[in-house]
């Protein structure tokens, strides 16, 4: 498995063999803020994102945990920098999984692998399948994700 560090390039279609695994530069602490606000923005009103005494009392939870909207939302935006600079339109994510608990203090760090590519005759641009990974600042997996993107090549010299 090739690991590359990536901070901000071009990011065209054929920049992605499959096989290829980003490493994200960039990390992001979840703040108390992101949790609640966005999770106040959709309506999402379960205890366990809200209520302090109750998910201390959980065993299975110990603090308020942050929704997994936000999780997914943090990972992606954090891998975007390298898989999103050139795309044209979002088509779907699929496969989304929650494997641990985020709470407020985590930071997220992001790692994407290209699972397919395919050249788009009908655009003239690229279907990029990545899978996304998130860890804590423990290397502990807390989301994957498959994502497919349709992203422009690059324009030919002159």
């Amino acid at each position: 498995m090739s690991v590359r560090i990536r901070i901000g390039f071009d990011g065209y279609f054929e920049d992605f063999p499959v096989g290829l695994v980003l490493r994200h530069a960039r990390g992001k602490t979840i703040s108390e803020l992101d949790n609640v606000l966005i999770t106040n923005m959709v309506l999402n009103t379960a205890e366990p994102h809200f209520n302090e005494h109750a998910a201390r009392q959980d065993p299975m939870f110990r603090h308020r945990i942050v929704f997994g909207g936000v999780t997914v939302a943090m990972v992606i935006g954090l891998s975007a920098q390298d898989t999103a600079c050139n795309a044209v339109r979002e088509i779907g994510m699929d496969n989304i999984r929650l494997f641990a608990p985020v709470y407020h203090g985590d930071t997220l760090y992001a790692y994407s692998e290209v699972l397919a590519a395919a050249l788009d005759s009908s655009t003239g641009a690229g279907i990029v399948t990545f899978e996304h990974r998130g860890f804590n600042q423990d290397n502990v997996l807390v989301f994957t994700g498959e994502r497919r993107v349709l992203i422009r090549t690059r324009p030919s010299q002159p």
